[in-house]
């Protein structure tokens, strides 16, 4: 009987021979992980067995990268993968590490229930404890601050996150409190914005998240932009990020002038309506261009004009700009396809 196929879907992979990171196809099953050069090969480019493998999560052997996870198998091969967004991780992480408990315990793959939750004794849960930082009501407040001529939106200082922390009896004292919001930060839930709070991070320090007023942060899936001249790793950012973030992740889009298609990660934001593009294996700190979506018309298709390259089928979709220009995009399910128009749809319509 053929293993149960559990999750699939885009990942940016580390190369084993030239070190290089390209994005790939992942299907994940009871024993194993196999990767493919593009999701309609029919030939794996490798399998990853997961009988006695480990697992590690967050994988911070790479400095400039994050949401990176790392598989080494019984014979002690690494395989590094990178996910696009936080919940993509978090989702691949969670399967992988049920998948690995079910093969030692000899027991069929299934998901745990969510009607019951355990609470584990002297553990914390950073994927809860980051739920809880984002309550509108009741967690850490998002401010507009200004350093250096530049104004930072919907961020907070290191303080803030230590003095929340505390007040919330989640840490006793500010070095217990510092090291959560570290584990945080190596978690890629928030990420360092400027250069005090990026220096830290990567400065060698004891503690990494500063615990100072002039250290800024953000929520890793917020709103977060920058306005004025940046460093040379910001960039200037403009008044086309200010949306929040309403959805992203990976799809293949087809190029204007050569027509082939490539799998870029797309981040939708709203007010103003904008989805933006990148190369998925350089990360977002400059997008390879733009879709603005106000009075834009969603449709899928089930042809695409001109399709060369590759053979692409199934799950497509078209965006017409107010401008009259055509964008071709394909996702990997009917379903996330379904999730995309929606949500694209609504941003069109209620942005500006």
């Amino acid at each position: 009987m053929e293993p149960k196929q559990i999750r699939e879907g885009y990942l940016v992979k580390k190369g084993t021979v030239l070190n290089s990171w390209k994005v790939v196809w992942v299907v994940l099953s009871e024993d194993g992980v196999e990767f493919y050069k593009r999701k309609t090969d029919a030939n794996s480019k490798g399998m990853i067995p997961l009988k006695g493998a480990t697992f590690t999560s967050p994988c911070q052997d790479f400095s400039k990268r994050v949401l990176v996870f790392k598989i080494q198998t019984s014979k002690n091969q690494d395989h590094f993968f990178q996910a696009t967004h936080l919940e993509e991780r978090e989702a691949w992480v969670k399967d992988i590490k049920r998948a690995v408990s079910c093969l030692e315990g000899g027991r069929k793959f299934a998901r745990k229930s969510t009607r019951r939750s355990i609470r584990l004794p002297d553990t914390v849960n950073l994927s809860k404890l980051y739920l809880l930082m984002k309550d509108p009501d009741d967690g850490v407040k998002e401010m507009k601050l200004e350093k250096d001529k530049r104004i930072y939106n919907h961020c907070f200082t290191g303080g803030t996150v230590v003095d929340w922390l505390i007040s919330k009896d989640k840490a006793r004292n500010r070095a217990e409190a510092l090291m959560l919001a570290t584990g945080l930060l190596n978690e890629g839930f928030l990420q360092p914005a400027g250069d005090v709070s990026k220096q830290g991070a990567v400065g060698g320090a004891e503690t990494l998240l500063l615990d100072e007023t002039d250290a800024l942060y953000y929520f890793a899936d917020s709103g977060f932009f920058c306005e004025g001249y940046s460093s040379d790793e910001d960039g200037v950012l403009k008044e086309e990020f200010r949306g929040n973030i309403v959805k992203q992740g990976c799809l293949l889009k087809q190029g204007h002038r050569r027509k082939n298609w490539k799998v870029r990660k797309f981040i939708l934001r709203d007010d103003p309506a904008y989805l933006h593009y990148y190369d998925p294996t350089k990360g977002d700190d400059e997008p390879l261009g733009s879709i603005h979506l106000r009075a834009s018309v969603i449709t899928a298709v089930d042809h695409v004009p001109d399709a060369k390259r590759y053979e692409v089928d199934g799950n497509l979709f078209e965006v017409i700009t107010s401008d009259e220009t055509h964008y071709f995009l394909q996702a990997a399910t009917a379903e996330e396809r379904k999730e995309w128009i929606k949500a694209m749809h609504t941003v069109s319509k209620t942005g500006k």
